[in-house]
């Protein structure tokens, strides 16, 4: 009986050990896979970013996220799968876009602080800034184009204000893609970093060039590279 009890503890433990290190073996692979990708991205240094390329997998949204739309969120892709927007890349000065911008950093910086509240307050903040934005100076172009990434964007910033963080995490995503656009479109004042990530192959904009990877925080927060300064 004795050897019998001896014996299952032995399988027990080994049982054990090789779960442990199954669960090590994917943690190693994941920071594995995200250093190889930012070794690889490095070639395409020299790549032109005078233009919004879509082909860099900011819209991959939908198949990276696999948001469950059962708990009431919509599919937060959908509308850049559906559209392409071909936005000539603005250098103007820009001060109108200040508050969006400083709004949508309040979001950012919550998620890398893996702070749900401090992202749903950016939030609010930035819907406050699209409300107040004036548009009465946009060309007849530029305010269809507008309206139409406001639009996106402030759906984006409606679920972060309400969502837990997972899900704040993956309307950030689609919400990035519409604030770069926004300023490709009207331009910004502001020295910004669009930084990209390997893993989520998604971009995002920051006000630093050290990387804080919002879309994995803590987990994996260095995680990215620098694709480009904008001023």
């Amino acid at each position: 009986m004795k050897n019998k009890l001896v014996t299952n503890s032995k399988l027990n433990f080994k049982t054990m050990s090789k779960k442990s290190i199954y669960v090590l073996a994917i943690i190693a692979l994941t920071f594995t896979a995200c250093k190889n990708e930012k070794k690889t991205e490095d070639h395409h240094e020299g790549e032109s970013t005078e233009m919004h390329d879509k082909s860099d997998g900011h819209h991959d949204t939908k198949e990276e996220a696999g948001h469950d739309n059962s708990d009431g969120h919509h599919d937060n892709d959908k509308g850049h799968d559906e559209k392409e927007r071909n936005i000539e890349a603005s250098s103007d000065k820009n001060a109108a876009t200040s508050a969006m911008l400083d709004a949508y950093m309040e979001i950012k910086n919550g998620l890398v602080a893996d702070d749900k509240g401090a992202a749903a307050k950016g939030g609010t903040s930035l819907l406050k800034a699209f409300s107040e934005f004036d548009m009465s100076k946009l060309s007849g172009e530029q305010h269809k184009e507008y309206m139409e990434i406001v639009e996106d964007a402030t759906e984006q910033a409606e679920h972060i204000v309400k969502s837990p963080i997972d899900h704040q995490r993956e309307h950030f995503e689609t919400l990035s893609v519409d604030m770069i656009d926004l300023i490709a479109l009207l331009g910004t004042e502001k020295t910004l970093y669009e930084d990209y990530c390997p893993m989520k192959k998604m971009a995002w904009l920051s006000e630093t060039k050290e990387i804080k990877n919002p879309f994995y925080g803590s987990k994996m927060m260095d995680c990215g590279k620098v694709q480009r300064q904008i001023n």
